[in-house]
């Protein structure tokens, strides 16, 4: 990726929300700064919470004309009507997830700091692969995906590259030259003001 292109901005959900208010919430951060995507991440495994979720979530996302993908849960992308998967494992399902949905689906992995593992996603058909965290963030496996990697891939490799977790205004500066995307998550939603605090991380881009 060139030097002079500003990142595009991906929101990840957090881990828990309430249905209650959270709509309002995300419609209000993506209306204040342009959004590429949106995953649905949460920690719940029960699939009638998960599927409430996608459709609220959607509602608000598609509106917008944003697109939704769903972390892990690969069997419920058309029948909730999302637009493809985000795998947090690397590569493994990437290439019978591909067959399955088809060449329009979006499909990411989370390879934490594995090169291997990023390209073998690559080759097998993702659409993006993400490194992570940058910062100080639960992500992944304790290791933190370092500025090297991000120059490296973004040199050598055509995949769209996204960076995640723990992401302060310093680093967005830091890996925006060298990042397509920019993943937020956690670090939107425990401020008091997610939206000014999606602004701000947005506006350290340039």
């Amino acid at each position: 990726m060139a030097d002079t292109e500003e990142p595009q901005i991906y929101l990840v959900t957090p881990p828990e929300i309430d249905l209650a208010s959270f709509p309002d919430v995300l419609a209000q951060a993506l209306d204040t700064v342009e959004i590429a995507c949106l995953r649905l991440d949460l920690a719940t495994r029960d699939e009638e919470l998960i599927a409430r979720a996608a459709d609220a979530c959607r509602e608000v996302a598609h509106g917008r004309d944003v697109a939704l993908v769903i972390a892990d849960h690969v069997l419920m992308v058309e029948r909730l009507g999302l637009d493809g998967v985000h795998f947090s494992d690397g590569a493994r399902h990437v290439r019978k997830a591909r067959k399955d949905l088809g060449g329009d689906a979006i499909i990411g992995a989370f390879c934490a700091a594995s090169r291997h593992d990023a390209m073998t996603a690559g080759e097998h058909g993702a659409d993006y692969v993400a490194f992570g965290p940058v910062g100080a963030s639960q992500l992944g496996v304790g290791s933190v995906a370092e500025h090297e990697l991000f120059e490296w891939w973004s040199q050598m490799i055509e995949v769209p590259v996204v960076a995640e977790g723990g992401f302060t205004e310093e680093l967005v500066r830091s890996l925006a030259p060298v990042a397509d995307f920019l993943a937020f998550g956690e670090e939107i939603w425990r401020a008091d003001d997610p939206a000014a605090h999606l602004t701000r991380l947005a506006a350290a881009r340039r």
